[in-house]
């Protein structure tokens, strides 16, 4: 049985959605490393009470023959987009996207504004953007420092 079809329902009964799963040899050992999420984000209680729970699945299903390293994370504020479940979970988030459609590579950064089981929009300065997902080289939800911070400055002046 493959680590992810062992992690999910696990992650899924205590309310979390499951990001990621990745198990690769890193640094000369092994490490299954789950990112788990929820609307507001997850805090250290929760991953580790997560943690636990996964790891005594894990034991119970002899998961791997040799040693191997479990990390339970989050997927961070600034998080790769694989799947279409992952585009439409970012929905009014600042993206950016590398892209390769025929010859031509180009970088698409701006609002995720659409995502479909095709592909995603976004909305750029020069206009809404649709990619399809195989042309999708990469992905990842950008963070803008300094947002909040100057929004609030000037509530204060």
């Amino acid at each position: 049985m493959d680590a992810e079809a062992l992690v999910r329902p696990v992650v899924e009964s205590v309310g979390l959605v499951l990001w990621e799963v990745t198990y690769r040899k890193e640094g000369g050992r092994m490490v299954l490393r789950v990112a788990v999420d929820r609307e507001g984000g997850v805090d250290v209680d929760t991953l580790s009470d997560v943690s636990g729970r996964i790891s005594r699945r894990l034991d119970l299903e002899s998961f791997a023959a040799g040693a191997y390293a479990l990390e339970v994370t989050s997927p961070g504020l600034e998080r790769a987009l694989r799947t279409p479940e992952h585009f439409r979970r970012c929905v009014g988030r600042t993206v950016r996207l590398s892209a390769r459609e025929g010859d031509a590579a180009s970088v698409v950064e701006g609002v995720l504004i659409a995502a479909d089981d095709a592909g995603a929009t976004v909305a750029t300065t020069a206009g809404e953007r649709t990619v399809a997902y195989p042309a999708i080289a990469s992905a990842r939800t950008t963070f803008v420092w300094g947002t909040r911070s100057e929004e609030h400055t000037s509530e204060l002046q």
